[in-house]
């Protein structure tokens, strides 16, 4: 509360709570029609954002919700005559990777989780080596960092071919090995070629985002953790990792929901139908490439859901808030 003494010839001024109850009603209203006209020009600059993402997310998603209901054209077996429409199946879409038929859908939900797995991990420890080296002040930084980020620049489908030039029975990676392997055939190989090529393409993220966080980093805080004698193991485990940590819980929540959707890398490197490296994503093309909709749309879900349970648990367990919540006692 603002108060005034009562000093000789001093006027005396009225507190902050009695002008806020001489302001009355109209001060108020003026405040909320302020807000709410924020609040409308808000919704109209997102609107177009929201439209877009409406039609290219939310309808796809309620259609493939839709198909999945539905099976595959055949012989009606009680008319013996070819159907000229999908026939309603219910959820035997869903129900019947339970039973024998959904041998292969277990087969790429694993293949997919292997691969997330190692991928992202890999990725994580590369990415803060490389974020660490790219912020050091070093000369010749600027060529250090460009030569980082190149293979993140690199489209996929051009990685997948430079790689399966180098995993070729008589490439590069036999050459050095000294061992005649079959990268790009049945077998754990497969996976490491996929696993190789993808850290080799995608660290580089995490390790931007990574060094994003390392540069908000005040240099006084190490300076001070020198003078405590702190070691340079000591401040990277007290000071570094947990002042990037919010960059690096968004980087790796990222990479995530993106090796969970991986198609385009191990179906070029090493081929479709390949049950060591046959992915969820995969698996639901060459369904649909068979005009087998009904499970393609159903495997879609399936996987639509799978990555926005891995979404939330990161958001909700992992503390990895996209949005910072105001603190409390903060005004506008």
């Amino acid at each position: 509360m603002v108060t005034t003494q009562n000093l000789p010839g001093s006027v005396d001024r009225p507190t902050a709570t009695a002008q806020k109850r001489a302001a009355g009603p109209d001060a108020r209203g003026s405040r909320r029609r302020a807000t709410s006209g924020s609040a409308g020009l808000a919704a109209l600059l997102v609107s177009p954002t929201l439209l877009v993402l409406a039609i290219v997310v939310l309808y796809p998603t309620i259609v493939a919700l839709k198909d999945s209901f539905y099976g595959t054209p055949g012989l009606d077996p009680r008319t013996g005559f070819v159907r000229d429409h999908d026939p309603f199946v219910g959820v035997d879409n869903y129900t019947g990777i339970f039973g024998e038929a959904g041998e292969r859908f277990w087969n790429a939900f694993w293949n997919t989780t292997f691969l997330t797995v190692t991928t992202v991990a890999l990725e994580t420890v590369l990415g803060i080596a490389m974020a660490l080296i790219m912020h050091r002040a070093l000369r010749g930084r600027a060529v250090v960092r460009a030569s980082i980020l190149v293979p993140w620049a690199i489209p996929t489908a051009v990685t997948g071919l430079l790689w399966r030039w180098i995993f070729n029975s008589d490439g590069v990676a036999n050459a050095l090995i000294g061992r005649q392997i079959l990268w790009t055939t049945e077998g754990f190989h497969a996976k490491a070629a996929v696993i190789i090529a993808d850290v080799w393409k995608t660290a580089p993220f995490i390790g931007l985002l990574v060094l994003a966080g390392l540069q908000v980093i005040s240099k006084e805080v190490y300076e001070a953790a020198r003078m405590d004698g702190a070691s340079v193991p000591r401040q990277f485990w007290s000071i570094t990792l947990p002042l990037v940590k919010p960059a690096l819980l968004v980087a790796v929540l990222f990479r995530t929901l993106d090796a969970l959707r991986m198609f385009d890398l191990p179906y070029i490197l090493v081929g479709a139908q390949k049950t060591s490296v046959e992915t969820l994503s995969m698996l639901a093309q060459d369904q649909a490439a068979n005009v087998r909709f009904g499970p393609a749309a159903a495997y879609a879900v399936i996987l639509f859901v799978y990555v926005f349970l891995i979404a939330l648990a990161f958001v909700r367990l992992l503390g990895a808030d996209l949005v910072p919540h105001r603190r409390k006692g903060a005004t506008a």
